[in-house]
């Protein structure tokens, strides 16, 4: 099992940052990619970034390319979200996931690992 704790959300005005954690515990950090996804209500749950084991290939949705970046450190078993430009259709519950191996291709798999979320709100 890998147990994830998102932090880092909160309100902010449109054309703000923020910057997301996601705390991993229970198996080797390194073994997996880790990626990103959000849902507004009423709406699914989508994907927005993602990032493989090493960190040296990264993937964002259109949505986000150029405003949000995806990082992480693997000897702090984290993953980060910096979130630049906000806009209010950037709010949020912000989710971390963990895929099932170390390929960028498994983030989102109905197996994988998921936190418990984080609100980010973007006010206008």
């Amino acid at each position: 099992q890998v147990q994830l704790v998102e932090s880092g959300g909160g309100l902010v005005q449109a054309g703000g940052s923020l910057r997301l954690s996601c705390a991993a515990s229970g198996r080797t950090f390194s073994n997996y990619a880790m990626g990103w996804f959000r849902q507004a209500p009423g709406k699914e749950r989508e994907f927005v970034a993602a990032i493989s084991w090493s960190g040296s290939s990264t993937n964002y949705a259109d949505t986000v390319k150029g405003r949000f970046t995806i990082s992480r450190v693997n000897a702090k078993n984290t993953v980060y979200l910096q979130m630049n430009s906000l806009k209010p259709e950037d709010t949020a519950v912000y989710y971390c996931n963990a895929g099932v191996s170390r390929s960028i291709a498994t983030i989102g798999a109905a197996s994988g690992y998921w936190g418990q979320g984080t609100q980010v709100t973007v006010s206008s």
